[in-house]
């Protein structure tokens, strides 16, 4: 294609902007904390060429890694492309060359056998080092002081999984990282291969095992027992790869799973849970232990919340009828049969965020964003399913609590991370990006709005900003992020 399609994975906040640039001393209106000083990297997919394809999709974009850096108060950003194989091929063509989403046999003849990976979905900070992710290859490390692409990332050759997670967990007790990679052994294998490096970086263990039906495990979950795998029934299928088809169609009649192993255990040990037909689920908000019982918190849908993904196994519904909570499901390991307890402990949403102390252990609050039940505006047009987040909310998953933030009518709010304040007695910060419609909401060109970056405190959100950091931008939409405290820039392995 010459030019980029107007679909809904090219305007709105999807609208490709494709600049690489560094802006020194952002506009601050508010007073930073002095906690917030270090870096919030993110994710941004960008497409640097137009696509093979009309009906691309936002998730197959380019990668760039983006950051704010926090200094004394002062505020600069940043934002580069990851420099995969993919990308610098397709700088050198001029042009795309990688064809549908996860589908090397729509590829042009030229690029075969080139890792199709764009590290598109997630920063991760882990022992020192920077890594962009994304589940479909290994991580891209990142220089991340300047951003510079370092390269693919295999722990010095110990690493045998061909695909690394967007979404390892990290215990920020003993410092070591949990991750997985699915169809590690190649494309549509049922291979799993679970990881640990510990705090040093260090690869320590590397499990292998087979799940149930090749799906799509975007996310998983540890405890201080357990690593939990929940699969849900999104589905590869090969043949329909070489036909050119979707990599991934849901399929509405297939139960879910759940696969718990001890977090230091061997694949004989994995037990597989059956749950309910149809659900999906992409992120996990935390799981922890309580006696024989395991909690497991999810952002739970009835069906494939990503219109391509439903449309491929032919579920034709419209996005506002799909319906969801925060769900807990509860499992008794004691049992020789366990079954799967389920309850609603809030609102539908997603893009959970998480105090690093409490990963894998029990907590008391989280953040997600959602939708306002009352809003006073439409939405605004991109992200990956087509309509951005409008409402951010705390929970107290112990008793229901909920309190929300509600940007400008008309706003996007993207997922936050959280900061931890010197006070013990203070519940810290959360940084994200807000984008407002320069216009009426809804009125006009919806790829016309500007970008901030708020900060607000993390258990008073309804209180709003206490400081805005404004960009005079419009940033294209990110997936995660993640923060980086100025101690661990400092201490970072790549000077």
């Amino acid at each position: 294609m010459g030019a980029f399609p107007q679909t809904i994975h090219f305007i709105g906040t999807n609208t490709p902007r494709r600049v690489e640039m560094a802006v020194r001393n952002l506009e601050v209106e508010g007073e930073i904390p002095a906690e917030v000083d270090g870096a919030f990297f993110r994710a941004v997919p960008d497409n640097a060429h137009a696509p093979m394809f009309e009906d691309d999709i936002a998730l197959n974009a380019d990668g760039m890694i983006s950051c704010f850096r926090f200094t004394g108060g002062a505020v600069d950003f940043e934002i580069k492309y990851v420099e995969t194989e993919r990308y610098k091929a397709e700088k050198e063509a001029r042009r795309a060359l990688f064809g549908r989403y996860r589908n090397p046999f729509t590829d042009d003849p030229s690029v075969e056998g080139v890792d199709r990976t764009v590290a598109n979905t997630t920063p991760v900070w882990h022992a020192g080092r920077l890594f962009m992710t994304k589940e479909d290859g290994r991580g891209y490390e990142i220089n991340p002081h300047t951003l510079e692409t370092i390269g693919k990332w295999d722990y010095y050759g110990a690493l045998k999984s061909e695909t690394f997670t967007a979404h390892p967990r990290i215990d920020a007790s003993t410092g070591e990282m949990f991750f997985f990679g699915y169809e590690a052994g190649g494309l549509c294998s049922l291979d799993v291969a679970y990881g640990i490096a510990d705090k040093d970086g260090n690869l320590k263990s590397e499990v292998w095992f087979d799940q149930p039906y090749c799906s799509s495990i975007h996310d998983f979950v540890i405890t201080e027992k357990y690593a939990i795998f929940p699969i849900f029934p999104t589905l590869a299928d090969l043949d329909r790869l070489k036909d050119g088809g979707a990599h991934w169609a849901h399929d509405q009649d297939k139960p879910s799973y759940v696969g718990i192993m001890p977090r230091y255990g061997d694949a004989s040990q994995i037990r597989w849970i059956e749950g309910p037909k149809g659900v999906s689920c992409f992120h996990e908000v935390n799981a922890y232990d309580d006696g024989d019982f395991v909690h497991l918190d999810l952002c739970l849908t009835d069906t494939n919340a990503f219109s391509f993904m439903r449309e491929a196994g032919g579920i034709h519904r419209d996005q506002q009828d799909i319906k969801g909570a925060l769900t807990r499901w509860t499992i008794d390991m004691s049992k020789d049969d366990p079954q799967i307890e389920s309850r609603e402990l809030g609102p539908p949403g997603d893009l959970p965020r998480l105090a690093d102390a409490d990963q894998g252990r029990n907590y008391n609050r989280a953040w997600y964003l959602s939708m306002n039940p009352q809003p006073k505006g439409p939405p605004m047009l991109g992200g990956p399913v087509g309509i951005n987040f409008n409402a951010l909310l705390r929970i107290e998953p112990g008793n229901g609590r909920i309190t929300m933030m509600e940007p400008t009518p008309g706003s996007a709010l993207s997922e936050p991370v959280h900061v931890v304040a010197n006070d013990p007695d203070h519940g810290g910060w959360l940084l994200l990006v807000v984008d407002t419609p320069n216009g009426p909401p809804g009125q006009g060109n919806p790829s016309d709005y500007s970008s901030e970056l708020w900060i607000l405190e993390a258990d008073f959100i309804e209180k709003g900003p206490i400081a805005k950091v404004k960009t005079g931008l419009a940033l294209r939409s990110q997936v995660h992020g993640t923060w980086v405290s100025r101690a661990k820039l400092d201490a970072s392995k790549v000077k």
